[in-house]
């Protein structure tokens, strides 16, 4: 096993449990004294440890709407025996164990489903009964009646909203958002209380004929900050994403690590650590950062550089305030001898890299030597009703899974739903998707990759999967999370659902 394997976790166990504080107020990185097992029990709050708005043991929201959704379909597309040609793929794993290894996955049950032009409301009514009354409803006869009838009637919308029967899509949100609230003890209510208030901004954005979505960076970072204290799956993108880049860094004096999204920069003092143990000695890191907002990429820089100081490392940080996709080549500072990493943590928060024919553009003319890329098994091109089933699916797991660990009225809860997940939402259904942005969005970029003669994939290793378990393991498996090893990647879900996924690319021209 190469060195520094597990380090890179165990260097930083005490950086990943739960806080109130920002990351940076730790004065120092050290080696913890307790053993991980007793740092994985205490990472979970005693509070959650309890039943919450859901029974753990059931799924019962995302698969009822896996189910209904179905209806909105003629016939099941063919099987596809390309695995990387779907995005929202079933995690096959028994439902007594959290992770489980497998060579291939089964193909998308939403992702290419093609909907009616009309779907009336008796067809929801007709399978929200015969779910509830019989068949394999797997739990789902639990939820309330009232759950129910606001997810048929938000499903009812979107036909609406994508045969531009904009009059009666606009009834029905009235009706929804005044029956629905975002602090409802139900998780389905959660879930179509923000649906209902995204698709409300599509019908006025459609009426009006404008669309110019605000961000307050800060509130966003904060939101992501307290979604990796309470949630595996930030911290699996960065702990998979910085031992591939490590094994990539073995033996070279001289790195460059190019950040597309870089927002506080969370992810890298575990990496810095451990590079700067290194029994070849630290090298010098040079790092560009990426993002909208030159305020925050200069404090993060300062950030950055203060601790790399205090591990004794050479570092510089050079902010772009630009999207990745909209600069040239002379805009990274690349010297001779260096070895390029591009990290990637793909969200839906907003467009973070721009056209992304010129974001693969530029990574071609760069050749990096590692492309480590986290995607969410979800996407944003397609119609209307495409991105809404999708979304639907995927963010009512989202919910699933947080209402597995936080009570109702948990503050971190309500954060991370109205700042984070909302924002994903609004921006999927009211702001993206090809009529709006003018180009065509790439549906999965391990597909595109692996179509370039550019690049060829790196399988994760060992490590990486050994790590990402290690993480896995602060949270019981009773809280449903899954991971699954195959075709070079690693995957993470929740109960049957795959949300992310961690590859790693190289360049055939690579620095």
């Amino acid at each position: 096993m190469m060195k520094g394997g597990f380090e890179v976790v165990h260097a930083t166990l005490d950086m990943i449990q739960p806080h109130r504080e920002p990351i940076w107020d730790f004065a120092s990185v050290g080696f913890p004294t307790t053993s991980v097992a007793a740092a994985a029990v205490s990472s979970i709050p005693r509070q959650s440890l309890e039943n919450r708005c859901i029974n753990l043991e059931r799924n019962e929201l995302s698969d009822w709407v896996e189910q209904v959704t179905k209806k909105l379909i003629d016939d099941l597309p063919a099987q596809n025996t390309d695995t990387d040609d779907h995005h929202s793929s079933t995690l096959q794993a028994p439902a007594d164990i959290p992770m489980v290894c497998e060579d291939s996955f089964p193909p998308s049950l939403l992702g290419d489903f093609r909907p009616r032009k009309t779907v009336t409301s008796s067809d929801f009514d007709e399978l929200q009964w015969s779910n509830v009354n019989g068949g394999n409803d797997r739990g789902l006869s639990r939820l309330d009646e009232q759950g129910l009838s606001l997810i048929t009637l938000l499903l009812e919308c979107a036909v609406a909203i994508s045969i531009d029967n904009l009059g009666e899509a606009h009834r029905m949100l009235l009706e929804l958002t005044q029956m629905a609230s975002p602090y409802a003890l139900s998780c389905a209510e959660r879930v179509v209380a923000y649906f209902a208030k995204a698709m409300s901004s599509r019908v006025i954005n459609s009426w009006l004929g404008i669309c110019s979505p605000l961000i307050n960076y800060k509130t966003v970072h904060c939101a992501f900050q307290a979604f990796n204290n309470v949630s595996p799956f930030i911290k699996f993108a960065h702990f998979t994403s910085n031992q591939a880049i490590l094994e990539a860094f073995h033996r070279r004096d001289r790195v460059h690590i190019i950040d597309l999204d870089i927002m506080q920069g969370l992810q890298w003092p575990a990496l810095f650590h451990i590079l700067a143990t290194r029994m070849e000695g630290p090298p010098h890191v040079t790092m560009t950062g990426m993002g909208s907002s030159m305020e925050l990429l200069t404090e993060t820089g300062k950030q950055l550089s203060n601790f790399a100081k205090r591990l004794g490392m050479s570092f510089e940080f050079h902010p772009i305030a630009k999207k990745f996709g909209e600069i040239d080549i002379t805009m990274v500072r690349l010297r001779r001898g260096e070895t390029l990493a591009i990290h990637w943590l793909q969200h839906s928060l907003y467009d973070a890299t721009g056209p992304d024919w010129k974001t693969m553009r530029l990574m071609e003319q760069l050749g990096p030597r590692i492309i480590t890329l986290v995607e969410q098994d979800l996407s944003h091109g397609g119609s209307f009703l495409d991105r809404f089933v999708g979304s639907l699916h995927y963010y009512s797991t989202m919910f699933d899974s947080l209402g597995a660990y936080l009570a109702a009225d948990d503050p971190n809860r309500h954060r991370i739903e109205h700042c984070l997940l909302y924002r994903e939402i609004n921006n999927i259904l009211a702001i993206g998707g090809p009529a709006r942005s003018g180009e065509d969005k790439m549906k999965q970029w391990r597909s595109e990759l692996a179509a370039r003669n550019s690049f060829v994939q790196v399988p994760m290793s060992s490590n990486s999967m050994a790590q990402a378990q290690l993480i896995l393991n602060m949270f019981p498996p009773a809280h449903g999370y899954r991971l699954v090893q195959g075709d070079g990647t690693l995957r993470l879900g929740w109960k049957d659902t795959s949300l992310f996924t961690a590859s790693a690319w190289t360049s055939h021209i690579s620095r």
